[in-house]
């Protein structure tokens, strides 16, 4: 196999959740780039539909779907239309996650419960749901996109402009960290099925919430910048395609060397 048959994904279905985000939006461009037929699932219709229609422009191969990790319904509904349209699922990139900002101490039993019905419960009935395919279909790859707050703590002082703590989310480290574990659980207990897992923790990237936050996180970090959102293509599709195939249950970390001081 030449190096660029490596990255091809000619023939895969893939699946993106997340998708009208910067790193979802990402996801979905690269897998449709390397030949895979891309479902775009989001709780935001028009910004899927726009990623989605501008692969098609290109020549690539997807199509949008609602997706709202919150509702069974929508899991169900979205995983069945994706087999419908394109076959069963052989890629999986766990990208969308709950907004739910505020203080630990005042935080709401009703907030933490709406995070990780999206989060936590939402993950797992989508995870199971397309691993199934991926066990009869003899192999498949899931990707989770965790982040740096999972490994390390957040640092209020590096977001000024959203008042510090006050502009996070208190289920948001928990939930990253959980994401990571989840998928070396997953890793360790399909290997037998060919089913790899594999996950992603980005540091800062940069988008038109964070940007305004960039020169703190800037000063703090070896590269001296954010990511772009684009900057996550490549180890996507390392982790998607054959150029991967010997690793899982791994936690690959892009953050600039953030986490290296």
């Amino acid at each position: 196999m030449g190096i660029a048959d490596l990255f091809r994904l000619d023939g895969r279905v893939a699946l993106v959740s997340g998708a009208s985000s910067p790193i979802g939006a990402a996801a979905c461009e690269v897998l449709a780039e390397a030949g895979a037929t891309v479902a775009c699932a989001a709780r935001n219709t028009k910004k899927g539909k726009a990623v989605a229609d501008g692969i098609l422009a290109k020549g690539g191969k997807a199509f949008a779907l609602p997706l709202d990790l919150a509702e069974e319904e929508s899991i169900d509904e979205a995983h069945a239309a994706t087999v419908a349209r394109a076959g069963p699922v052989d890629i999986l990139v766990h990208n969308a996650i709950s907004q739910f900002p505020g203080h630990l101490e005042r935080y709401t039993r009703a907030q933490w419960e709406a995070s990780m019905a999206v989060d936590a419960t939402g993950y797992f009935q989508m995870t199971q749901a397309c691993l199934k395919d991926m066990i009869e279909k003899g192999g498949g790859n899931i990707i989770t996109i965790a982040s740096i707050l999972g490994i390390v703590s957040f640092d209020k002082r590096l977001y000024p402009t959203r008042g510090g703590l006050d502009s996070f989310r208190p289920n948001y480290s928990f939930v990253k960290a959980g994401v990571a574990g989840f998928t070396r659980f997953i890793a360790a207990s399909y290997a037998d099925k060919n089913v790899r897992a594999n996950c992603l923790s980005p540091g800062g990237v940069a988008t038109e919430e964070t940007l305004p936050d960039e020169a703190p996180f800037a000063a703090r970090t070896p590269l001296g910048r954010f990511a772009r959102p684009d900057e996550m293509k490549g180890p996507i599709l390392f982790l998607a395609s054959e150029a991967s195939a010997y690793m899982t249950g791994q936690n690959l970390v892009i953050d600039g060397g953030y986490t290296i001081l």
